[in-house]
């Protein structure tokens, strides 16, 4: 736990009731280079939730679930919400940055540079819902992300659809070819296929579901139409990052599929395989 930093006061307590965890994970002997780590094994990951737009009222909770997830696979995940913890980044492999809208408000030119300084160096980053409702305030930023926001819907169950070639990823392995599932869908200003180093792992069939709320109709939102990606990776200036539109409540994250998408996702940024078949 980062003790310098201003955490949220009932976050905190219920984290200082979980304790730390600091066991490792045990890497499996004759892995396929493609998901070993630089760093060895997974073991320490930040949780930055900090926001200057929107703010979801279920972040605490989020950022609760998260450190509840890491300790059941023995992985230790601090939170802060400040940016003053970046210049301390090196102690972590990988960030997750939850639903932190507009980040380029956020975070100064000193802090934007340890972040790209770490990235580069090796760190993953992994974006979970909103953190890629950003509205250009970071090009860097909006260049990893690959979009920017234009809507989203109501929480509601929709149809995923695993892509083809990537159906063997570990995040998305085991589900699929299609699935229903049930949260907030994101609609972003353009589809990030194609883009280089992108890869996408889940679309979200819009024919399933109203994609667009009631409270955007009116105000330009529009739905992506049948390229609508919802969970993509890329490796990008030679490091990795995750991006899930999953995580506008914990009822998105907490279940079977949840946990797996994230904790494999997390694995696949910082470049190593968990002990999961």
């Amino acid at each position: 736990m980062i003790s310098a930093s201003p955490i949220i006061g009932t976050l905190l307590t219920g984290l200082l009731l979980l304790g730390s965890t600091t066991c490792n994970l045990v890497a499996h002997d004759g892995e396929d280079d493609k998901y070993k780590s630089k760093k060895g094994k997974l073991q320490r990951v930040l949780i930055f939730s900090k926001t200057a737009w929107y703010r979801h009222p279920a972040l605490p909770e989020l950022n609760g679930f998260l450190v509840r997830l890491g300790a059941k696979h023995n992985i230790q995940m601090d939170v802060t919400e400040s940016p003053e913890d970046f210049s301390r980044l090196n102690n972590y492999q990988a960030i997750i940055f939850n639903s932190t809208t507009d980040i380029g408000k956020t975070l100064n030119d000193q802090q934007r540079k340890q972040l790209k300084n770490w990235y580069h160096a090796g760190g993953g980053i992994m974006g979970l819902h909103a953190a890629a409702v950003h509205h250009n305030t970071w090009p860097w930023w909006t260049e990893l992300v690959g979009c920017g926001f234009n809507s989203d819907s109501e929480f509601v169950k929709a149809k995923l659809i695993v892509d083809k070639k990537n159906k063997n990823h570990p995040a998305v392995k085991g589900f699929g070819p299609t699935f229903d599932y049930t949260a907030d869908w994101t609609n972003h200003d353009k589809s990030v296929t194609g883009l280089s180093g992108v890869r996408v792992l889940l679309r979200v069939d819009e024919k399933s579901y109203d994609p667009v709320r009631d409270a955007f109709k009116t105000r330009g939102g529009k739905p992506m139409g049948i390229d609508h990606p919802v969970s993509w990776i890329r490796e990008f200036e030679g490091g990795r990052f995750f991006y899930t539109e999953l995580g506008h409540e914990v009822k998105s994250l907490d279940t079977k599929f949840g946990h797996q998408h994230l904790i494999e996702g997390l694995h696949w940024i910082i470049k190593s395989k968990s002990k999961n078949k």
